[in-house]
């Protein structure tokens, strides 16, 4: 039997189960610690979530990080129910003094880019020292901006997905499992 959630007024069908999302952050940290092993106390990372979907990746992935970083939050958004508006709003803004930092920016998922265009501009006029992008979810078939992806967990088609972190108006993000729209 296939098992269906209902968020609001949609019903939406497993699609990814914990495990294997699970195992695609075990990847993407063990890349993460090979290129940041050169970290210091001194000159340590900064991994900068994006509020709210990102919190979840954020929090796997610090548990399994083994290099010296700092945690920091924004939170910009561009979604409205299922469809992105393509306005990216500023919520929460970034945080001061990240000239000659080394970000990494934590991201759920990408699809048109807009919002991580938008951050990845944001960090670039503060003068950081490089900007690293990391994302559990990317749906290839939307994303068309310029910017670098370094670390994708997972690619996923264009569907409308819900759980780990993600929402359909603010509910479904405690959903351990992603569930795509059921149509």
């Amino acid at each position: 039997m296939e098992q269906k959630i209902s968020l609001h007024d949609k019903t939406f069908r497993l699609f990814i189960p914990n495990e294997t999302i699970e195992k695609a952050i075990d990847a993407v940290a063990a890349r993460l610690n090979k290129e940041y092993a050169d970290c210091t106390d001194e000159h340590p990372a900064l991994l900068l979530c994006t509020l709210n979907g990102a919190v979840i990746f954020s929090a796997e992935l610090l548990k399994r990080l083994t290099f010296p970083l700092e945690f920091k939050a924004c939170k910009l958004s561009s979604y409205q129910g299922t469809t992105s508006t393509g306005i990216v709003n500023t919520e929460v803004p970034l945080p001061k003094n990240l000239e000659g930092r080394r970000v990494i920016i934590v991201e759920d998922i990408v699809d048109t880019g807009t919002t991580i265009e938008t951050l990845h501009g944001q960090l670039m006029e503060r003068r950081v020292q490089d900007v690293r992008i990391c994302t559990l979810f990317l749906k290839p078939e939307v994303y068309k901006k310029s910017i670098k992806l370094d670390y994708v967990a997972m690619e996923i088609p264009n569907k409308f997905v819900v759980g780990f972190g993600l929402d359909y108006d603010e509910l479904g993000r405690n959903i351990k499992d992603l569930y795509v729209l059921d149509i």
